[in-house]
């Protein structure tokens, strides 16, 4: 049935819908003439498809929870997102999200929750970045869920820059009671002799850790006591961050990378107590690395391990180079073999360049293009004997 009255309204529309709208691809042309203009539903469907920029199939899926009765009023909503700077992409994927937003009241719903962020700070991309990929913002109360969300982050981390900051970490928070769910994790945290400003840039660089479970936090608390770390100290944050980011699952199944690489459990430990951000880096760069360091380089897993920062360092833009300029200075025999070069791996751009290029470019002027990425590196083979 459907059929036969698609191909009675194409018979009867194919003129119009041509003439009128010659920039319609064949397709698009050929599902408006389906539409009969006094069918609200197939209206409703052709605006999500025309205007909004959706599938059809998306479009049908999402005309079963709104029901356009006014292009005036939608249209309102569109031409108030693209005055923002949202993509006909970006506003095709909000609409797909939360189809309820095209009948939404533009000046007096939308248009006050997209200044208020704004004003906040936000701008640009990334006032509607935030927006888009976390459409539920534009449902929320402005005044009960909002502004006194953003009002206890402004408490501790003071300034409007750090609300924006805490903000793109995660705007879950925006969708909590705050005051309920964060302030006994903090409270607990301060009960332990955590450091007030050690507590400010845990919210700001994790708040969904503040927002968890109750029983999780403490028992990422627990873990994060038993393993050493000294409340009072910066990396005692980074510990809860560390462990908060991931599910246990994701934990474990890192760990398991190290493991598989030769590193001992204490080993692990040392270099996660060292560094805690390590455990943020993603399985691909960590089993890349470990290969590379053990592998290729000839370094002992327990030299990698006692370097767990070169793991947060770029592989292609530092840790390559500076093995590459290293092997033409040992292939060249001027630098000794018994050099620590995990440690010269690890050391500040400017003290390498001094140390080795400035130092051995007229004896060694190839040593540019391999700090530049142009000979790569191809192990340190006999040339290398790894430190004691």
């Amino acid at each position: 049935m459907f059929r036969i009255v698609c191909k009675t309204s194409v018979n009867r529309s194919t003129k119009h819908w041509t003439t009128t709208n010659p920039k319609l691809t064949p397709f698009s042309r050929l599902f408006s003439t389906t539409l009969n203009p006094t069918d609200q539903h197939s209206f409703t469907v052709s605006f999500l498809v025309n205007s909004c920029g959706l599938s059809l199939e998306s479009a049908i899926s999402a005309s079963k929870l709104v029901n356009i009765d006014s292009a005036e009023k939608s249209d309102a909503v569109i031409n108030l997102l693209k005055s923002y700077g949202f993509t006909k992409t970006q506003i095709s994927t909000l609409i797909s999200k939360r189809p309820s937003f095209i009948l939404s009241n533009a000046e007096k719903i939308l248009r006050p929750k997209i200044e208020f962020f704004r004003n906040l700070g936000f701008s640009g991309s990334d006032l509607t970045r935030i927006i888009v990929s976390n459409s539920y913002i534009l449902a929320s109360s402005l005044s009960n869920t909002i502004i006194p969300c953003v009002d206890f982050l402004r408490r501790y981390v003071e300034t409007n820059e750090n609300v924006v900051y805490t903000l793109k970490q995660s705007t879950w928070i925006l969708r909590r009671n705050v005051d309920k769910i964060m302030v006994p994790k903090i409270d607990a945290l301060h009960a332990l002799g955590v450091p007030k400003a050690h507590i400010n840039r845990l919210i700001m660089i994790q708040p969904r850790s503040l927002i968890l479970p109750m029983k999780y936090f403490k028992e990422v608390v627990r873990s994060v006591e038993e393993m050493g770390f000294d409340p009072k100290r910066r990396s005692y944050i980074l510990a809860v961050k560390a462990m908060t980011k991931m599910t246990k699952a994701t934990w474990d199944k890192k760990k398991e990378i190290f493991m598989s690489y030769g590193w001992s459990e204490k080993e692990f430990h040392s270099a996660f107590t060292v560094q805690p951000m390590l455990m943020l880096c993603s399985e691909k760069k960590i089993r890349e690395l470990l290969h590379f360091f053990i592998e290729k380089a000839g370094f002992k897993p327990s030299e990698v391990a006692k370097c767990p920062n070169l793991f947060l360092t770029s592989f292609e833009k530092r840790i390559i180079p500076r093995c590459a300029v290293l092997e033409v200075l040992f292939a060249k025999g001027l630098i000794k073999k018994n050099l620590n070069v995990i440690w010269m791996l690890n050391v500040s751009k400017k003290k390498f360049e001094v140390k080795f290029l400035t130092s051995y470019l007229e004896d060694a002027p190839e040593i540019i293009k391999a700090y530049r990425g142009e000979l790569g590196f191809h192990g340190f083979g006999k040339c290398f004997k790894a430190s004691k």
